[in-house]
């Protein structure tokens, strides 16, 4: 068995973070997302993982490298658009060699992973196996309709949804898909659906498997979601301190302090993780909050945010809410008359209550 990751998109609904930066890189509890599907394939005892990619290529390639790390052996397949994540399985199937594979969507959160999953599609052997769960927006997804436990209908975010069962990331093939590929024809949107495909197989007589999970599942599509997705696994983490704390800071509960890292006369209230070689400096940092590498925060106070890499936050008067602030951004208060907020942002800049900036996104409570 083989596995597919799509990490193809575009990531239109994280912009302006994507206009520079591969959506599935975003760390989730300084872990990119990407590498929780390398870690739950490997789990899964699978091997050979081809990951479909984009116009971010090389940035996942130096992150992924060879797959070895996790014991995987990866293969990068070249989307030359995103098609449609049908279009994706058409243009992977010479990898997968008519292979029963798992496809993953590279910026999907399964909390439990998919070895229970992937045994269950060995054993019970259907055509195709999906994962669907209990949504409150299901026009955002691809939607399932069942009728006495079978799968009757898929349709792609739906106006008026038939259920609130929704595709969750996560979906096993075999062969067969490759003849619903190569039947189907371009949704209005111009795309391949994958919907569109596994209707086929019902239409066909094909066996599609439904397995509604109960556990924890998120599409960190959207920064509400990505937030939601960073506060659940810092939940999960345990407290460890690799870096130097001084003896006028504070750390409350759960808190990583790795490598390279000092905190200096600084209260951490956890869940928080701060990154390699930070600085934290005279600063509150509370609940829900991860930082990632060679950040600096000083006199600052930041909490339920995402901060990237080779930022510095300084002075800045109130608390930061609610942020995904991307790489290498600056974000500062000046002391001259009339007070502003000075910020130095990427591309596509907005600015205001509620704000989304450059490579980063939050609010400010004053």
């Amino acid at each position: 068995m083989k596995a597919l990751i799509l990490s193809g998109g575009k990531g239109t609904r994280l912009r302006p973070i994507t206009h520079t930066s591969a959506k599935q890189l975003v760390p989730i509890a300084n872990k990119p997302i990407l590498f929780y599907a390398l870690e739950a394939i490997a789990e899964a005892e699978i091997r050979e993982v081809g990951i479909v990619v984009g116009e971010t290529k090389q940035e996942i390639r130096e992150a992924v490298g060879s797959g070895a790390r996790w014991g995987l052996h990866v293969t990068y397949i070249e989307q030359e658009a995103p098609l449609g994540l049908a279009h994706a399985v058409k243009i992977a199937e010479a990898f997968l060699e008519d292979q029963s594979f798992v496809m993953y969507l590279g910026d999907n959160l399964v909390k439990d992973g998919i070895r229970s999953l992937v045994e269950e599609f060995k054993q019970l052997q259907p055509n195709s196996q999906i994962l669907l769960a209990k949504v409150r927006d299901p026009q955002r997804f691809g939607v399932a309709e069942l009728r006495n436990g079978r799968v009757v209908s898929l349709e792609e975010k739906p106006s008026n949804p038939k259920s609130d069962l929704a595709l969750v990331g996560v979906y096993m093939f075999d062969k067969a898909i490759f003849e619903a590929v190569h039947a189907i024809k371009p949704s209005p949107r111009g795309e391949l659906e994958i919907t569109d495909a596994i209707q086929y197989l019902i239409d066909k007589g094909y066996r599609v498997h439904p397995h509604v999970i109960n556990g924890w599942w998120k599409d960190t599509g959207k920064l509400e979601d990505m937030l939601e997705a960073n506060r659940i696994m810092l939940e999960a983490i345990t407290s460890r301190v690799e870096g130097e704390v001084d003896e006028a800071s504070q750390l409350i509960g759960k808190v990583v302090v790795e490598q390279g890292a000092k905190i200096v006369a600084s209260a951490v209230r956890g869940p928080v993780i701060i990154g390699k070689r930070c600085q934290i400096i005279n600063s509150y940092i509370g609940p829900f909050t991860s930082i990632y590498h060679d950040t600096l925060v000083q006199n600052s106070e930041i909490e339920h945010s995402i901060i990237l890499d080779h930022s510095r936050i300084t002075d800045v008067g109130g608390r930061l809410e609610d942020c995904l602030i991307g790489k290498s951004v600056e974000v500062y208060r000046s002391d001259s008359k009339p007070k502003a907020y000075r910020l130095m942002l990427g591309d596509s800049s907005q600015v205001g209550f509620s704000v989304q900036i450059g490579r980063a996104s939050c609010r400010e409570r004053v």
